[in-house]
């Protein structure tokens, strides 16, 4: 798993591995893809996993715009709390997750949540473009519900701190 540190590194505070697994069970994870499925297969993978975090799906860039801004059916931050992380997908209708990309990354009480795209491309010149655009790290959806409760865990580990439970 390709972490970039460079939007992680300066005055970061290290905290405790209890301070980090307490701010993980609160962690909030956005979930942007227009497919359902795949929200459910990764509530799956973190149930498998014995992962604690609130996953969010919105399923387009106007949705996604609305829940990040707060407004309209997302405006109560009590029922729909700013994430501690998004996960992108690039192939969506009406805007692309590079198009969503740059508009996280020019709202500055945004710009530094992390971003990590979770893609079904391959594709170097979208690798390359994602990270172009603001991407933290850049992730292919994997083949089967083994690997995806892996990369599950990655991602918790690497942007939330978190450890798998017992």
């Amino acid at each position: 798993m390709k972490k970039d540190l460079r939007s992680s590194a300066g005055g970061a505070k290290v905290r405790s591995r209890a301070a980090r697994s307490a701010a993980a069970d609160r962690s909030v994870v956005l979930h942007i893809d227009d497919d359902a499925n795949d929200t459910t297969l990764l509530q799956a993978a973190a149930r498998s996993a014995n992962l604690k975090f609130q996953l969010y799906n919105v399923e387009d860039a106007d949705q996604a715009i609305a829940y990040l801004s707060g407004a309209g059916c997302y405006a109560d931050r009590s029922m729909y709390p700013l994430p501690s992380l998004i996960l992108l997908d690039l192939k969506m209708p009406r805007a692309t997750g590079f198009e969503m990309l740059k508009w996280i990354r020019t709202h500055a009480e945004l710009g530094e949540l992390p971003v990590v795209v979770l893609s079904g491309s391959e594709l170097q010149e979208d690798v390359r473009r994602a990270y172009g655009v603001g991407a933290d790290s850049y992730l292919v959806k994997p083949i089967g519900f083994e690997a995806l409760v892996n990369l599950v865990r990655n991602i918790t580990s690497a942007w939330l701190g978190q450890q798998q439970s017992c």
